[in-house]
């Protein structure tokens, strides 16, 4: 969920500006998003991550690479777009899920991997920071679903400052 998260939350960000303010936005994304992008590449290009390891972290860091550069073009094509069409809303949520199997791949392979931090040591070690960046994400997700089923099945909970007040 690791690219939908970063998405989501440029979604989010490039809402608090002004329209006039969305191009500087758009470049510090495409600067964040290099900057994400660079360390995989490094790792990828590295003589000792084609090694060989008993896991496939090589082809599963091929597909992280590939999904964060549609998660920056998501980013990009949200930060643009307003209002958002529902068929790329519909879109969007279906690189979610993409992006949450390919966060479970990544945290599955990396927890069998162990004997990999001895071949093929950078690629081990990013392989798990990505993962918990994957892991973290989905809790984000997680507690933001749980308050989203709060919210509906108690609609004023939240917003009724009676409740607290009592507290």
């Amino acid at each position: 969920m690791f690219h939908h998260f970063l998405a989501y939350a440029a979604f989010h960000a490039s809402r608090w500006l002004p329209r006039a303010q969305r191009l500087r936005f758009q470049v510090i994304l495409v600067t964040f998003a290099v900057v994400v992008v660079t360390p995989q590449l490094y790792v990828l290009t590295r003589p000792r991550s084609s090694r060989y390891c008993q896991q496939p972290l090589l082809n599963n860091l091929i597909a992280f690479i590939i999904l964060s550069f549609m998660a920056t073009g998501f980013a990009v094509a949200l930060s643009l777009l307003d209002p958002v069409p529902e068929s790329f809303r519909v879109a969007f949520h279906l690189f979610g899920v993409v992006s949450f199997t390919q966060g479970l791949c990544t945290t599955l392979l990396t927890l069998q991997a162990a004997d990999c931090a001895w071949t093929t040591t950078e690629l081990y070690y990013l392989s798990l920071v990505l993962s918990w960046a994957c892991i973290l994400s989905a809790v984000f997700y997680l507690v933001r679903g749980c308050l989203w089923v709060i919210s509906k099945l108690w609609p004023n909970w939240v917003k009724d400052m009676r409740l607290w007040n009592n507290v």
